[in-house]
Parts: structure tokens; sequence; C-alpha cells
């Protein structure tokens, strides 16, 4: 097979992929479940049960009507014991439903169909939603949005995301090897409903056993002429959206653009796996597959963890620590967020759970010393913008300028941060700029909205005093 990838930018980082010969373990569900009712990217859910409430696997908790959303369900059957602000992963505080276990393990009624010809595109997209079916590599975009581009977006390749770039990570990995049929179904699923005419899956060149596997999957099923599989060079951020169409077909997606705007979408392979068990079982998003590493814990694997289980039970159904732990991360060691307890929850973007000792001190930013314009931070952007440029402006506090820069096609992935010598903090500083620059933009939206609101007002108070006359 021939290796794509994208130039130029990028870097090449100890992998660290100590689990992957680790097939997927599922752990016992929680004694108890904290289930944040905002596990997405868009507007929050409103609860549906109440404290005393009895629930079982995949019932509701919470939904909301907005647009941009996807409902939330019990992991577990029991009692919601509290309906409260917990700690999530995000390190905010997030109105939560805690649910004490009963241990009876009682599902919902969970519909699924036997083939693609019972169910149509709507209400494929329907099922995707009301089964709260989010991207799963880390952003979790509710994923029948992504299905429903806007009217004049005409879509022609789906992109299967199996890249998993991120050091210690294997999750995607082993999904692939153990679920390829359902990797290869949900492509397929999304395929009908987008009415695209190709198929791609892409895998990084480490793991070329799995794209074997698929491959001859896919031989198998006769699908050669609908969905290829393609090898991407082993290098980091690979796994990114733009930078994997860049890669595999040569198009660029526009500053501040979307995948949509070129005619693709991306999907995550572990959402394809999620969604084929919406589609064929009727099985809500109630857990998923995630990478248990890092020095400290004692059995670092893949397990399948239930939406809602507290770190502590995670630690305790391992088998423990074998030192102190002085670090937690949720994600990767290059985008993911440190933790500052033990009992936040496993939500849908949970893709690993990394333990560190006393080496975690070696991790921490390091004392900033002057630019020495080497350049490094620009040569290795994998999305072409200059992180330098964008740093100093931040720091002069030029929103324009950063704005001008380019600073929201950032993609945040910390290789500019990564490669400099002087231990710049460019990517929290660009991080930082973006959200300025948004916050900025929502507050000029809101005030030409209140413009034109009072301006309707005027000229109708102005028609009824011309029909007074």
């Amino acid at each position: 097979m021939k290796v794509f990838t994208y130039s130029p930018g990028g870097t090449h980082l100890e992998e660290e992929k100590w689990t992957k010969d680790k097939v997927f373990v599922s752990l016992q569900p929680p004694s108890v479940a904290v289930i944040p009712l905002v596990q997405h990217t868009g507007a929050p859910n409103t609860p549906l049960v109440k404290i005393g409430d009895n629930v079982k696997i995949g019932s509701i908790l919470g939904s909301s009507p907005a647009p941009i959303s996807a409902p939330v369900h019990a992991s577990i059957s029991g009692q919601v014991i509290a309906i409260e602000d917990r700690l999530c992963p995000t390190g905010a505080k997030v109105q939560s439903v805690v649910i004490k276990n009963d241990f009876k393990d009682e599902w919902v009624n969970c519909e699924g169909v036997a083939s693609l010809e019972e169910i149509s595109p709507e209400e494929i997209v329907k099922k995707i939603r009301d089964c709260g079916i989010v991207g799963l590599g880390g952003a979790a975009f509710p994923t029948s949005v992504k299905l429903s581009p806007p009217v004049g977006k005409v879509i022609d390749t789906v992109i299967a995301n199996g890249a998993e770039c991120e050091p210690y990570l294997t999750t995607d990995y082993r999904v692939m090897l153990e679920y390829s049929d359902q990797v290869i179904n949900g492509l397929l699923i999304e395929l009908k409903v987008l009415k695209a005419k190709k198929g791609v899956i892409a895998v990084e060149d480490n793991k070329v056993d799995a794209a074997e596997l698929l491959l001859n999957a896919i031989r198998e099923k006769n699908l050669e002429n609908l969905i290829e599989v393609v090898l991407v060079k082993t290098k980091y951020p690979q796994g990114g959206e733009k930078q994997l169409i860049k890669a595999i077909l040569g198009r660029e997606v526009p500053s501040e653009g979307l995948p949509l705007d070129v005619g693709v979408v991306v999907q995550n392979v572990g959402t394809l796996k999620a969604i084929s068990e919406a589609i064929f079982e009727g099985k809500p998003l109630i857990d998923r597959g995630i990478t248990i590493s890092g020095t400290v814990i004692k059995n670092p694997g893949n397990y399948i963890v239930r939406i809602g289980t507290p770190v502590s039970e995670i630690i305790e159904q391992v088998g423990g620590l074998n030192r102190r732990l002085r670090k937690l991360i949720f994600g990767g060691p290059m985008t993911g967020v440190a933790q500052s307890s033990i009992e936040v929850p496993v939500v849908k973007g949970t893709s690993g759970i990394l333990f560190f000792g006393e080496e975690a001190f070696t991790m921490a930013p390091e004392e900033e010393t002057p630019c020495i314009r080497c350049s490094r931070c620009v040569d290795h952007c994998p999305t072409g913008l200059m992180p330098v440029l964008i740093d100093h402006a931040y720091r002069r506090n030029d929103l324009k300028l950063s704005e001008s820069l380019n600073a929201v096609d950032c993609i945040e992935c910390g290789v500019c941060s990564y490669v400099c010598p002087a231990k710049r903090h460019l990517t929290d500083n660009i991080k930082k700029a973006k959200q300025a620059i948004l916050k900025q933009r929502r507050i000029e939206a809101a005030k030409k909205a209140a413009f034109e609101k009072l301006r309707a007002k005027k000229e109708q108070e102005k028609a009824q005093k011309e029909v007074g006359k």
C-alpha cells in the first residue's frame, strides 16, 4: 500500500503504545454512576428524571430540543440519588445525574434493524441522535449534526479515522482489530445517509495488521468498489481531520472552514462502531472503549467502561496503583486534560486515562526563556500558521492581529510548544487568543442583533403612526 501524509508540518513522538496487544476487557459497572448532562459540543441537556426515580440501562436522563445537542442515558440500572453539579473532565462543574446501582442490570427495550434496507436515511439520523452518539475521538460533536450537512453541501467521501496518533492511546487500534465488522457497517450507514460515493479507512503505517484485517473483511463483503483502506504516515497529528483530508485526497479545508466545505465527512472508527450498534442493535451510547495506561497503574490495558464510572472505581477494578499517583490525564499527553480528582467520571469523549508518578514533573510546563527566532514552531505547525507571531500578538493583547494571523484555525495539537527550544507556552496562548476572538465575535453579533431588533421596532412604530394619520 502507498503511504499518504500531509506536508509541511507535524512531528514524530515516542509512541509508548504499551497496551496495543491488550484485548478489550469489560469492567464491572460502577456502584455509583455520575452522568453529566453535557458530554458533547453544543447546547446543554435538561434533566428528564428526578431524585428517587428508578431507571434502567438506556433510560434517557436528559435531552435538549436544540439542533446541536445529544441526549444522555443511564449506563446502569438503579435509583437517582442526586441531580447536582459535579466535577467533569473539562475541569468545570456540570449538572449531573447520580445513580446508585441496584446491580439488576436491567435494560430498556432496545430495537434495531436487520438490514439497512429497512430504514431510511432520515430515520437513521434520528436514531443516531436518540441514541446520543457523538464523536468518540475526543471532540464529542453530535454525530447526527455531522450527518446533516446544509443544503448545497454535497459529500462525496467519508473518511474513517483510524490514525490514533497520540502516544499511549490504543483504543482505536483495538476497535479496528476486534470490531472490524462494526466499523465497516458504521461506514456503510454513513455512506447511505450522505449519499457519498466513496468510503476510505485511514490507518497509520504502524498498524499494518489492522489495515490488512479491514481490507480482508472488505473483500469478503465484496465492497472493494465502495470502500478502500489506505495507510498514512505515523506522524503527529496525522489524525487531525484537515490533515487526513489533505494527505489522502489532496484537498485543503479553507480557513475557518469544515471538512464538508470540501465534500468530506471524517468519522472516528470508534464512533462508527457506536453507530452500527445504534442502528442494528438499538443500543444507546452507555459505554465505550478506553485505554488505561501510564507508569503507575498496575494493569494497563484497553477496557470497555460504562459512561459515568468514576476513576476511583476504575483504579480498584484494574488492580490499583504500584506507587504514588502524581498526575492524572484524561486523553493523550499532547491534547489531554490533567485532573484534580480521582472522582471525575468517564464521559463519552474519554479516549484514555493516563496515570503518572514522580516523572510527571518532567511533563510540567518549563520556565520560558526568550524566543530565539528559530522558526521551529512555524516549520512544524500542521495548519501552516505562525505560532510565534500569534503568541506575540496575544501577549500584547492585540486581538485584531491575532485574528488576521488566523489564530482561530489552530487545532490546539500542542506541536508548537513541544518543539520550542525556548519552552514558550505557545499552545496555551494561542488557545486563549482563540477564545478571546470568538468571545468578541459573540459580543459583536449580540450587539448587531440588538441593534436590528431596535431598528425593526422603530420602523414598526413609525408605520403604526402613519396608519394612525
